[in-house]
Formats: structure tokens, C-alpha cells, sequence
């Protein structure tokens, strides 16, 4: 499964970061919401062990996910519980086992039908669709540690992955805060890292984004305001859509104000 692979390759790049940092580094806080390296890392880490679990079955995921609800459900949060459950596990030592459980998790999702279904905290999804989603985290919370370690990625195709993430929940994104999806979804064309022309929907000249691939994919995992892209929106349905645009599940987020998310010197 090409997302499988694509999902390592993901985790091999933010592994070539973490690298060499020592265990102090790791302690660095980033611009997302004050969480540390240690903290993304654990998420990432945390939710790899989800999604391989969730390739066992129902019954296997349900026994793994619900103290995860149990804690957020009084008051707890993921950073707190995600710590409490490595045992504190942080530095070189959380690096190191977060990117070998990457590994099997991509061997694991290699050998699955792409079409088959894996439980979730929401409704259930092909596994294509779980490891996907497993790599549009570790791109978008990787920004976080590059961005925080004034690095620059190098960039691939295979965040096409994200894009037609972004693309696949125009809907989700109004409908997520309680609004009708504005009609018509918006046309959309990126240039991909190797400088390829990508393409979605009907061609609309007054209802259409153009730009860079990475700066959609930055906006629709909210890593950047829209405001802080070079992306051209033209049109309302589009403008509205690039001031909330979100790819993931959970309840509604709002993007991070503009220049509050940037490469550090």
C-alpha cells in the first residue's frame, strides 16, 4: 500500500531531525499550544500505537481507546494522559521507540487490503484511509518541532496524501461548527513540490484557490493562518473555507492566528 509507504518515508524525515538532538532539546517548547517536543513526539507515538492496535479489531481498539476517553471525558487532557501511559518516556529514548513502533505500524498497514475497514474513535475507516491519516499528523505536528528548531523540510509529492485530505473534507469543515458547506465547492490547483499541477473539481475563475501544495496542506492541518500563505483565494465559498479549513477529526478548531506560526530563527 503506497500510503503505507509514504507514511514511513513521513516518519523517517522527522526521525533525520530528532536525531541528534539531545534530551534537553526535546524539552524545547513549540508554538503549538506550549507542548513540548517531548509532548508531539508522545502524541505521535501515542497514536501509533493506536492505529496499530486498531489493525487486531473492535474488541482490541475499544480496551485500548476508552481510558483515553475516560481521562479526557473528566477533564484530563491528551499531553497528560499520553505521558502517564509511556510512563514519562521522553528524550532520545521516546525518539527512538516512537520511530521503531512507525516502522511496524507501516509494515503492518503494507500488508493490510488497502479496503478493508480498522476501528476508530469516530466511525471506522479503510486502512488506507487510517495510515494516511497517520502521516498528515506526523507532516503537520512535525512543522511544529522544524518550525521550533528553525529547520527547513524537504518537501515531497507524497503530500498529495494531505492535500486530498484537505480536498475530501470541504464538508466536514462547516459541518464540524454547525454550517451547510457554501456551494460550489470551490476549484482548487497546487504545484507540487516536483512541480507538478495538481487539480480538483470544476474549473471556477471567480470560486478557486491556486498556489503552493504545501501551503494548502499547511492551511487545511492549520500549521499556518492563511493570511501567512502566498496562496490566491478567489471567490467567498473559497475565502470561507481558508479561514477554518480542517483535515482532522475531533470537535471544531480554530486555525492559529496569524504570525503566530513560523520557522524560528
Amino acid at each position: 500500500m503506497q500510503q503505507a509507504t509514504d507514511f514511513l518515508a513521513e516518519s523517517a524525515t522527522l526521525e533525520s531531525l530528532l536525531h541528534d538532538l539531545s534530551d534537553a532539546d526535546f524539552d524545547r517548547v513549540t508554538q503549538f499550544k506550549d507542548w513540548t517536543i517531548n509532548d508531539v513526539i508522545r502524541h505521535l507515538h501515542f497514536w501509533n500505537k493506536a492505529v496499530q492496535v486498531a489493525a487486531e479489531g473492535e474488541s482490541a481498539f475499544q480496551a485500548f481507546f476508552q481510558p483515553v476517553a475516560d481521562h479526557l471525558g473528566k477533564g484530563g487532557t491528551l499531553p497528560s494522559f499520553e505521558k502517564q501511559y509511556f510512563d514519562g518516556l521522553s528524550g532520545t529514548a521516546l525518539g527512538q521507540q516512537w520511530y521503531e513502533l512507525a516502522k511496524e505500524a507501516a509494515a503492518t498497514y503494507q500488508a493490510m487490503d488497502p479496503s478493508s475497514r480498522v476501528p476508530w474513535a469516530g466511525p471506522s475507516m479503510s486502512a488506507r484511509s487510517a495510515i494516511s491519516a497517520r502521516q498528515m499528523e506526523t507532516w503537520a505536528h512535525g512543522q511544529e518541532v522544524f518550525d521550533v528548531l528553525g529547520a527547513d523540510r524537504v518537501e515531497d509529492d507524497r503530500i498529495r496524501n494531505i492535500v486530498v485530505l484537505g480536498i475530501n473534507t470541504y464538508g466536514w469543515t462547516f459541518k464540524v461548527r454547525g454550517e451547510n458547506p457554501p456551494e460550489p465547492t470551490p476549484y482548487v490547483e497546487l504545484l507540487s513540490p516536483s512541480g507538478e499541477v495538481w487539480t480538483y473539481g470544476e474549473r471556477q475563475d471567480d470560486n478557486r484557490i491556486r498556489g503552493s501544495a504545501v501551503e494548502f496542506a499547511r492551511v487545511v492541518t492549520q500549521t499556518r493562518n492563511i493570511l501567512d500563505t502566498s496562496l490566491n483565494v478567489d471567490g467567498e465559498p473559497a475565502k470561507r473555507w481558508m479561514a477554518v479549513a480542517q483535515c482532522f477529526a475531533g470537535g471544531a478548531n480554530p486555525p492559529p492566528e496569524p504570525g503566530s506560526r513560523f520557522k524560528a530563527d
